[in-house]
């Protein structure tokens, strides 16, 4: 860790930590409390969805407008400008383009088109991870900013390996940054699995996770592919998904960094909570 000590943390003049965790448990309310204090705030999902999948959101919306004549006769004649308005706060043309497998007829993608997807966000999610570094660095040099917070997405631990002691991804981030990992209870993951019935979203899987389960689910359902109910296929793996991810968030925190509870970051109010609260997590 590039803070050995309480001391050295409390007195470092470039703060620089990464937080990481399921979505939902105040990576970024951390993140955007910190922005209004003068952090740089690094949103990884966000970099994600400009840089590395930009290209791929507004294609697909200029797909679905070529549907449409009226549209098709302007995109043409390049008369109007489709793009995504992605923010940090709202990432819906991310994961919407990331959709979900299943029947097209219930608004499902082809399977292999799914799993093209998939391998597209881990690509992007791996380079925009490796990314980090240049933004602390631009950071600094552009606008003079010190203390830097990395909000990473849900799905880091799906694209690292914990236990390689050389993983490339996590030494540059490590190298760089204090990891936090937000750990939640038993009784988040009971609220985010009824948060995400009520509207389940597209996200990223593990590529050997996600056939598994994508086999899995149509035996025990005795349905072809072109069956599959998308929502119904995403509700049904998402708990395990979350059994999947936590003993990876939990051997990053172990070998790469830190642990913080959910209850413990819903207590921040302000910067200097939230440096006390880390302080009390690094040796003496």
């Amino acid at each position: 860790m590039i803070y050995k000590t309480r001391a050295e943390w409390l007195n470092s003049s470039r703060k620089r930590v990464l937080v990481f965790g399921m979505s939902g448990l105040g990576k970024t309310y951390v993140s955007a409390m910190l922005r209004d204090r003068g952090w740089f705030h690094y949103s990884v999902d966000y970099r994600i969805g400009t840089r590395y999948m930009g290209e791929y959101i507004a294609d697909n919306f200029k797909r679905e407008a070529m549907k449409v004549p009226l549209l098709r006769e302007l995109l043409l004649s390049d008369s109007v400008y489709i793009a995504s308005n992605i923010t940090f706060e709202n990432l819906a043309p991310l994961s919407t383009y990331l959709g979900k497998p299943g029947s097209e007829a219930r608004g499902g993608l082809p399977y292999d088109e799914y799993r093209r997807r998939q391998r597209q966000h881990c690509a992007a999610e791996t380079a925009a991870l490796l990314d980090t570094g240049h933004f602390i660095e631009r950071a600094r040099d552009i606008y003079r900013i010190d203390n830097f917070v990395c909000d990473t997405g849900g799905s880091i631990c799906e694209v690292v390996d914990p236990n390689d002691p050389k993983d490339p991804i996590l030494t540059h981030l490590s190298q760089n940054l204090l990891m936090v990992w937000i750990e939640g209870s038993e009784a988040h993951t009971e609220e985010l699995v009824r948060r995400f019935d009520r509207a389940p979203k597209p996200m990223y899987y593990q590529a050997e996770f996600l056939e598994k389960k994508w086999v899995e689910y149509r035996v025990k359902r005795g349905l072809k592919e072109d069956e599959v109910d998308p929502d119904d296929f995403v509700r049904w793996t998402y708990r395990q998904a979350l059994e999947h991810r936590q003993p990876r968030y939990r051997a990053i925190a172990q070998n790469w960094g830190i642990t913080v509870k959910a209850e413990e970051v819903a207590l921040v109010r302000d910067e200097k909570d939230f440096t006390s609260l880390l302080a009390e997590k690094l040796p003496a």
